[in-house]
């Protein structure tokens, strides 16, 4: 399996963005005393893998 840059952006573009639902899911279900908290960084790890997914093709 041949890894260009287009592919190792999409794959890190996924893995961020499940990162990021994992820790939003976190904030709301298990620790809701910081669901603030957590939201916040979570909407920032998705404006991360936003990024990297706009990124593809343009490097």
């Amino acid at each position: 399996m041949g890894l260009n840059k287009n592919t190792i952006f999409a794959w890190a573009s996924f893995i961020i963005f499940l990162v990021a639902t994992a820790i939003v899911l976190l904030g709301v279900l298990k620790y809701k005393d910081h669901a603030i908290g957590f939201s916040v960084v979570g909407i920032g790890f998705f404006a991360i893998s936003w990024v990297f997914n706009a990124l593809k093709g343009r490097i």
